[in-house]
């Protein structure tokens, strides 16, 4: 009788054990995972709205944490809300405004801007505590400008964007520097990105949201 208890108190600790080193071996997966991909972690309760510019982004953070299509504008991207609000996220990134400027209107930098308002206070209404995030339209080749002339006013159009995210008392992000940093980003065409931008682009942008913090406290 004493054996056959005995014998079930081992085999108990040894099922104890199994399942305590299974959860360790899940745990170490776990981090060699967030250590391998850290922005999932970071950027996890974020969403990124833009144009065929962000399309790539999805390849390094989850699919829900993206919402890009090509030929997107702001005006379009107003419809576009209810699936930001579905993912309940606490930061949106907007990249928008390299279709724009290519609108076929009289003044596609005002009509751009204005909807670009649009677009952030119908997010502000359905999701009042949101940080939202502007950031810069990245620049293009001078080949690119070259073929598409329109592209050279993409430096006023981010003075407009900054302009307007201080009326909008929302996060203005530059990334001119990431362009000025680090050389052959661009595909061929020399407007969209290769692979190796998008890391870039989130750490640059992970760098921003930590200084703004230390700068609050």
């Amino acid at each position: 009788m004493t054996k056959k208890i005995f014998l079930s108190v081992f085999i108990g600790i040894l099922a104890v054990f199994a399942t305590a080193c299974g959860n360790n071996q899940i745990e170490k997966e776990i981090v060699v995972a967030d250590a391998k991909n850290p922005y999932k972690s970071f950027y996890g309760k974020s969403v990124f709205l833009g144009d065929s510019l962000l399309i790539g982004l999805s390849d390094v953070l989850e699919d829900s944490n993206v919402i890009a299509n090509a030929g997107a504008t702001a005006l379009f991207a107003i419809e576009e809300v209810d699936n930001i609000v579905n993912q309940k996220p606490e930061h949106v990134y907007i990249m928008l405004g390299s279709d724009d400027l290519l609108f076929p209107v009289d003044n596609p930098q005002k009509d751009s801007l204005e909807n670009y308002v649009k677009l952030i206070e119908k997010i502000k209404g359905k999701l009042p505590n949101v940080k939202i995030h502007v950031l810069s339209v990245p620049s293009v080749t001078r080949e690119a400008i070259k073929v598409e002339p329109r592209y050279k006013n993409i430096p006023d159009y981010n003075k407009g964007l900054e302009e307007m995210a201080v009326i909008e008392k929302i996060d203005y992000i530059d990334l001119s520097s990431i362009f000025e940093k680090n050389q052959g980003l661009y595909k061929e065409d020399g407007i969209h990105f290769k692979s190796d931008f998008f890391p870039i682009y989130l750490n640059h942008i992970k760098k921003h949201i930590e200084s703004s913090k230390n700068n609050e406290g």
